[in-house]
């Protein structure tokens, strides 16, 4: 009976508007087409805390046991992370910009608003800018992120001043948090999975 209710569920799920918007490249997959490993690692993401197939995860079904480790990395980044929320999804649209990802802007914008971001620092991030008028742990993580997509490290000041604000572990989850959302973002420009034609976004897509 637990069973039943459980596929019943997901068929629900799948009904409504559970699967990312996906462009010509990754055809979007249904359960009555999944492999039983697909099917499974569906399930257990859209029964998760995210609540729904989105953004990557069509086409990293194409590789099951990669999408497995992946979302369960994207869960405790997204999720479980010690970071604020606030700062975490700052880090995500920092991320989104840098690969002209509009379908993670899209997705990620209004959590980063309802987590507490201001709307100015938002519209400067997906400007490409730096914002103005930043709180303390915004701008270690825009100077950290910053630094380290450009240079690919970090320098000692801004190593430090996270290390004092977030500790190591702190900092472990914010080089994860890009490292997961480039990968994210990656994906979503190779299979072109894109946001509604009516969303405004503040950048182009990549590749167009």
């Amino acid at each position: 009976m637990k069973a039943v209710l459980r596929l019943a569920t997901v068929s629900l799920l799948f009904a409504g508007s559970a699967f990312a918007l996906t462009g010509e490249r990754m055809p979007e997959m249904t359960l009555e087409t999944m492999t039983p490993a697909q099917r499974s690692i569906a399930e257990a993401i859209m029964t998760g805390p995210r609540g729904r197939m989105s953004g990557p995860f069509n086409a990293w079904l194409r590789s099951p046991i990669l999408a497995d480790r992946l979302q369960k990395v994207g869960e405790y980044v997204r999720f479980n992370t010690s970071l604020d929320k606030r700062i975490n999804e700052m880090a995500i649209l920092m991320t989104a910009q840098a690969w002209g990802a509009q379908y993670e802007w899209y997705a990620h914008a209004p959590l980063a608003l309802k987590a507490g971001l201001d709307p100015k620092v938002l519209a400067a991030i997906g400007a490409g800018r730096k914002p103005e008028n930043m709180k303390d742990d915004e701008a270690i993580v825009w100077e950290f992120t910053t630094q380290l997509r450009r240079d690919h490290s970090v320098d000692d000041a801004i190593y430090a001043r996270a290390l004092e604000k977030f500790g190591e572990a702190g900092i472990i989850d914010l080089v994860a948090v890009n490292g997961y959302y480039d990968v994210v973002s990656m994906t979503l420009n190779v299979a072109r999975v894109k946001p509604p034609a009516e969303a405004e976004m503040p950048f182009k897509q990549a590749g167009q």
